[in-house]
């Protein structure tokens, strides 16, 4: 699932790559925005966690599960 974060007076957004669902993301948000710590957790594919203040959150774009594809055939 590819994970797009903005941050309010960032030049450039977070991106990553995590095996959680779309509902799993939208739970964290959710709760980083409504919770004690403030803060929005997240772990990506190859094990760095990434973690933003809640209160600094511009946006969290949520993708679509890509596919890895594998060879050299036309599209």
């Amino acid at each position: 699932m590819e994970i797009k974060i903005g941050v309010q007076h960032a030049a450039r957004e977070l991106s990553l790559e995590s095996e959680l669902s779309a509902e799993e993301v939208e739970k964290a948000v959710s709760a980083a925005l409504t919770g004690k710590t403030g803060l929005l957790v997240l772990n990506d594919d190859k094990g760095r966690k990434v973690i933003v203040p809640a209160d600094r959150l511009a946006y969290v774009e949520i993708g679509e599960p890509a596919a890895r594809r594998v060879g050299f055939g036309a599209l």
